[in-house]
Formats: structure tokens, C-alpha cells, sequence
């Protein structure tokens, strides 16, 4: 069938439509039961996401109940600082964590069997595009450099990401090594991704709010640029969504300096800055995750303020961040409905 009746690939082509497409951030997770029970069957969380028998049923699971407009695959992050041999292991109650590289390990890393290493993973994108209703866009994703980056210097999160960062000011050339050899490998997954059936993909900067001026277009600006020049070169056809969490002001010039089809947008982005940005193109957010967690009034005026403000140009609904553990699904169907079921907000 053609992309053009999947709704999310008609606004990232720039068209405006109402009501607009939405899924969620991280919408397969564990406010679900029926996620809780296949985690349950699969082991670690790497086996999850490294089982295709799995990793589908999981990433089917929230359009079976919602219907959403677009599945976004089962994976994570940091299967790329897994692929590249540092010992990425989850633990429960204390997030991922892994062997720190250094200087020298910087230097002996090597990308060239990373996308052979994630086949697993591609697998799973061929399935659920073969498995997802026609009308449902697949998204594919990876982690941006400098996000992987933090995790790969500390070996676990931490709240400000200052190891990184120190890393970055004492050892600049070897940090700059790492992120672009983690833009050049995560670009090649990229395109694997799409090549196994994936009709977008989106970047995740997740920890960009922590960088300084100069730091934010070295570290979260250039790196970003060079993967979507690189998918774009290969992958003309290809919609790319850059999310920059915490990114503010910086997000304007962006979407014009890293070639992104689309930004995302967290909840902190004011909505008259936000207008501003969809003038540039397509926009993608940013309901604030505790309006789902409180409901209610909350809910429903957070969803009519995106809306408003945003409903008469291209637009994908989404959340400003992953949903939360805490999220009733209740919630997340009232949101489905509310967003399905408004009315287009004057000009």
C-alpha cells in the first residue's frame, strides 16, 4: 500500500491534518499488564528486546488497545553500546549500567559488525511491518550520539550526565571520536531499519537539556546532522524525527541545522514558542506525562492546549516524554478518545 494513507507520513511530507496522528513515547511499557506479563516470559530485558517473537508482541500490544497511529519498535537505546561490546546489562531497580570506556577504549572501539550484531532486532521490524494493520505506520529509532555517549563514559545515568561532560572538556578528541563513530554507526542501523520495513525513524536526545551553547551544537547538533546526512544520502525517501529533550531556545535552528524532518517537542516548550517552530515544518508532542498519570481535568486541558495552538498545522500527538510506570491505561484511552474526538480549533 501506498505511505500516503498512514496518516503520520502525510504530516511529515508537511501536511496539515485534523484530527492529528498520535502515538506515544515508550507506549509498550510497563503501565501495561499485558506487557508486565510477556517481561515476565521473556528474561532480561535484553532478551526482550532481542527475541522477535517478543519484541512484536510487545510493540503490538498498545495498538491492539488504542489503535494508535503508529507502532514504534521494541527496542532500546543502548543495544548500540551493547553491539559495540561494553557489557550493557539491566538490573533491576537500578537501570541499565555497563563497562565505562576511557580513553583507550575509545580508540579500539570498532562499528563494523554492529548492524549484523542487531539482525535480531531488524527481524523484528520485518515482522511487525508484516503484522501491523495497513493503515499503521512503523517507526523505527536509535539513541542520539551524545545521549549514548553519557551512558557509555559513566557506565550508568546519572542525574546532570557531568562525567560526559568532563570527559568531553579533559579528552575533546577523543570524545569527538566517539560521537561520530557513534553517528556513523547508528545511521547505518538506521538505514537497516528502514530497508527491513520501517516507514520513519526518531532520534532520541534525551539528556541535550544539560548542554551548554557551544556544547549543545558540537555534541547534540553536529553528530545528529552527519547520521541524517548519511540515511539521507543512502535513503533519499527517508523521514527522519529528532527529539532534543530539554533543548529550549536551541530548538530554533534545529530542525534547519541537523536536516530533520521533524522535531520533537518535551512538555517544558511553550506553545506559543512551539507555533513558531511548525512554521519551520512538522512538529511532534507535548502533553507533559503526569497530565496522563492525574487524569481528570489536568488531562483534558493539556490535551485542548496542544491542540488549540498547534491542531491547524502539521502535527503528530504525542507526549513530551515517555509515558510513566504510573499511567493508567483508563487514562490513555481517554486521551486517544479526547485527541480522535476534538473538534479543529479556529484559525
Amino acid at each position: 500500500m501506498s505511505d500516503r494513507r498512514r496518516t503520520i507520513m502525510r504530516v511529515l511530507d508537511g501536511e496539515a491534518v485534523f484530527p492529528p496522528p498520535l502515538w506515544l513515547m515508550r507506549q509498550a511499557g510497563r503501565y501495561l499488564p499485558e506487557y508486565r506479563e510477556t517481561r515476565a516470559k521473556a528474561g532480561s530485558f535484553l532478551d526482550l528486546c532481542y527475541t522477535p517473537e517478543h519484541a512484536v508482541e510487545v510493540t503490538l500490544q498498545p495498538i491492539r488497545r488504542y489503535g494508535f497511529d503508529a507502532a514504534i519498535l521494541f527496542s532500546d537505546i543502548l543495544v548500540i553500546p551493547d553491539a559495540l561490546k561494553r557489557n550493557v546489562r539491566f538490573t533491576e531497580g537500578h537501570g541499565p549500567e555497563m563497562d565505562p570506556i576511557d580513553e583507550a577504549g575509545i580508540g579500539r572501539l570498532s562499528g563494523g559488525e554492529v548492524v549484523d550484531y542487531l539482525r535480531p532486532v531488524l527481524e523484528t521490524v520485518r515482522r511487525l511491518r508484516d503484522e501491523l494493520p495497513d493503515e499503521t505506520a512503523l517507526l523505527g529509532f536509535c539513541g542520539a550520539p551524545w545521549t549514548v555517549a553519557t551512558y557509555m563514559i559513566a557506565g550508568h545515568g546519572t542525574p546532570d550526565q557531568a562525567p560526559a561532560r568532563l570527559f568531553a572538556y579533559k579528552h575533546p578528541r577523543a570524545f569527538e571520536h566517539l560521537l561520530m563513530l557513534l553517528a556513523d554507526v547508528s545511521a547505518d542501523y538506521l538505514v537497516a531499519q528502514i530497508d527491513a520495513g520501517a516507514d520513519a525513524v526518531q532520534i532520541f536526545d534525551s539528556w541535550a537539556g544539560v548542554l551548554g551553547e557551544k556544547e549543545f551544537e558540537a555534541f547534540a547538533v553536529r553528530p545528529v546532522a552527519r547520521m541524517i546526512t548519511s540515511i539521507k544520502s543512502r535513503r533519499p525517501q527517508a523521514r527522519i524525527i529528532a527529539f532534543a529533550k530539554g533543548a529550549g531556545y536551541q530548538l530554533k535552528t534545529y530542525r534547519h541545522k541537523t536536516g530533520a524532518d521533524a522535531i520533537g517537542l518535551d512538555w517544558s516548550v511553550p506553545l506559543d514558542f512551539a507555533v513558531e517552530l511548525q512554521k519551520e515544518g512538522p512538529v511532534q508532542g507535548n502533553l507533559d506525562p503526569m497530565r496522563v498519570v492525574a487524569g481528570g481535568r489536568a488531562l483534558e486541558e493539556g490535551i485542548d492546549d496542544i491542540l488549540q495552538h498547534l491542531g491547524n498545522g502539521p502535527l503528530i500527538f504525542n507526549l513530551g516524554h515517555g509515558i510513566t510506570p504510573q499511567a493508567d491505561p483508563e487514562h490513555v484511552r481517554l486521551l486517544v478518545e479526547r485527541v480522535r474526538g476534538s473538534r479543529m480549533p479556529t484559525a
